[in-house]
């Protein structure tokens, strides 16, 4: 008897609880306040958008099927005497009088009903779309130039890279700053590189005042044939190729390039593996020429357009420890490269090179420092005051390649920031008004 009447009681509490639950859902439309359509405008779309279907909805066109579902989706979501209208707005910011200002524009728009019946109330929601961020950085030239140049010739030898290859580095390097230049080239052998110095692109690239990157260290690749000719790349009388390094300084001047020498003594050695097949550099390094002294002051005579004159009088200063000053500590942070503020510098241009070739100091990446009566540059980008430059860095093996990097962005100045993204229009505002409709 005890169980029936426990049986009993269980049944009514469940059918108590069952109707109470159908009944306390919504509150009564003709009785309901205004506070309650606002709870019931905002709960429906906390629902329409609890598996993102609002949020995927409202970026699609508007004759996509997905507005159809969406309006099932609002009849199923609502009670019955509940009209609505759910409106949805792009935001877009314009720039008026030097500030920002949101506007919001009409998209989309769907109703059950032409009027929202006796009382009304609005909800909001905001939408965003995790749209892909295009942080592509400012890029160096543009119609009048911006190409670089990278030396990766497969038959040339380095030499002061320690631990590296000409072609690793090309790579690093490239990895570090092709993104910031219009076209990057890849000179993958000496007759490619003969080409540009004729003036011939390789791959419908801008050629004048374009960066070419030497990453071979003291080496620098040299062509065959022409640019190994007498009086062109070779000095009969002094039986050197510091006449090639001239000829090279010219065609700097000619075509307004900027000549980067990543580590070392510039110009020290040419090089051509086959041309040069069973001549060493002294050290074991067959392949490799040596020019001495004699090559960065034939460069710099053809950059500032002077005769040619072989001279083995210009040194480099001695060893020392230098800072990175404090304008490229700046663009160091800026760039977000972080090579060690302290280099030792074997290799320093003396800083009378300024003065002898009509030479100014564009970007200083190291201290000057003194010894005795001279004042040397372990690491510069020098601008000749009618065309061409030299970015040398005087430093002893091994190479940073962050620090060619560094010198040339903070010459040339590239935004390391977006100019441009593709999020402008990435939120949409989501207004749904209900109103009840009169009678019982």
């Amino acid at each position: 008897m005890m169980r029936t009447v426990e049986t009993i009681l269980v049944v009514m509490l469940l059918i108590a609880t069952l109707t109470t639950s159908l009944f306390a859902t919504w509150p009564s439309l003709r009785h309901a306040s205004s506070q309650d359509l606002r709870r019931i405008a905002l709960t429906t779309l906390e629902t329409l958008d609890a598996d993102n279907s609002l949020s995927e909805t409202v970026f699609k066109p508007s004759n996509d099927s997905a507005w159809d579902d969406l309006q099932i989706a609002l009849a199923s979501c609502l009670p019955p005497n509940v009209v609505y209208n759910l409106t949805v707005y792009q935001i877009l910011n314009q720039i008026l009088n030097s500030s920002s200002t949101e506007l919001y524009s009409p998209i989309n728009s769907i109703s059950n009903s032409k009027s929202l019946g006796e009382s009304t109330d609005t909800a909001s929601y905001l939408v965003t779309y995790n749209a892909p961020f295009n942080a592509t950085p400012g890029k160096i030239g543009g119609t009048y130039g911006g190409t670089l140049y990278m030396l990766n010739c497969s038959d040339a030898s380095g030499w002061w890279i320690t631990g590296y290859t000409g072609q690793s580095l090309a790579q690093d390097l490239l990895n570090l700053l092709s993104q910031y230049f219009q076209k990057t080239v890849v000179v993958q052998n000496t007759a490619q590189l003969g080409q540009i110095l004729n003036g011939t692109a390789l791959q419908n690239e801008t050629l004048p005042n374009a960066v070419v990157c030497n990453v071979f260290g003291e080496v620098v690749p040299i062509p065959q044939g022409y640019y190994t000719s007498t009086n062109v790349g070779y000095d009969p009388v002094n039986s050197s190729y510091a006449r090639y390094c001239y000829t090279l300084g010219q065609k700097v001047r000619q075509y307004n390039w900027t000549w980067v020498s990543i580590v070392g003594w510039p110009l020290y050695y040419v090089s051509n593996t086959a041309y040069f097949a069973s001549t060493q550099n002294t050290y074991g390094i067959y392949g490799v020429n040596r020019v001495g002294q004699a090559g960065r002051t034939a460069f710099l005579q053809g950059l500032d357009n002077q005769s040619y004159s072989y001279n083995t009088t210009s040194g480099v200063g001695p060893g020392r420890v230098v800072n990175l000053t404090s304008k490229a500590q700046e663009y160091r942070d800026k760039y977000g490269l972080f090579p060690n503020p302290s280099q030792t510098a074997s290799r320093s241009m003396p800083f009378s090179v300024v003065n002898d070739y009509h030479m100014t100091i564009a970007f200083q990446m190291f201290d000057t420092y003194v010894d005795g009566s001279s004042s040397y540059l372990a690491g510069a980008l020098l601008r000749n005051s009618v065309s061409g430059s030299l970015l040398a860095l005087g430093l002893t093996r091994t190479p940073d390649v962050r620090l060619t990097a560094l010198g040339l962005l903070g010459y040339y100045k590239p935004s390391p920031y977006p100019i441009e993204q593709t999020t402008s229009n990435s939120s949409r505002l989501v207004i749904l008004s209900v109103g009840r409709m009169g009678g019982t």
